[in-house]
């Protein structure tokens, strides 16, 4: 019996919480030191550690239950549009916003094509600039829509 009062005692002690004290001091070339022991002939003083801040593990879950639920809409507003029977003027219609996405997306390659050949300041802030104003047409209209 007083074996296991031992052994109790002797796994009590050993996960209770370490405790240990840091110190700072300058020495004199005026570099800051960091230890657990403090130094014997300098002035020095005890830091005072806080606990490390830990996230919430229910926020992580949180956040992605909603990023997933916002890509299952999507997802489902995307498949419902895609419905197979379609008119003969709404074909006509997608084919042709179809072209002009692809004209989009063509004339986005040329100018990036142009920015990577080579060019001076001026050149280059027009096509910048030319880019900027496709790039939102193209998300306006072929993206967003």
């Amino acid at each position: 019996m007083p074996r296991i009062k031992a052994t109790a005692l002797l796994c009590l002690l050993a996960t209770t919480p370490a405790h240990a004290e840091v110190y700072r001091w300058t020495d004199a070339n005026g570099a800051i030191h960091f230890s657990d022991k403090p130094p014997r002939r300098l002035p020095h003083r005890e830091l005072e550690l806080r606990n490390p801040v830990t996230v919430p593990m229910s926020e992580n879950l949180r956040q992605s239950r909603k990023i997933s639920a916002t890509r299952d809409e999507v997802q489902t507003m995307l498949s419902s549009s895609n419905t197979p029977r379609k008119s003969r003027s709404t074909r006509q219609s997608e084919d042709k916003h179809e072209k002009a996405c692809d004209s989009y997306r063509n004339k986005l390659d040329r100018i990036q094509s142009r920015l990577r050949a080579g060019y001076k300041n001026d050149r280059g802030n027009s096509l910048r600039e030319k880019r900027r104003r496709l790039s939102k047409a193209y998300s306006r209209e072929c993206i967003l829509r």
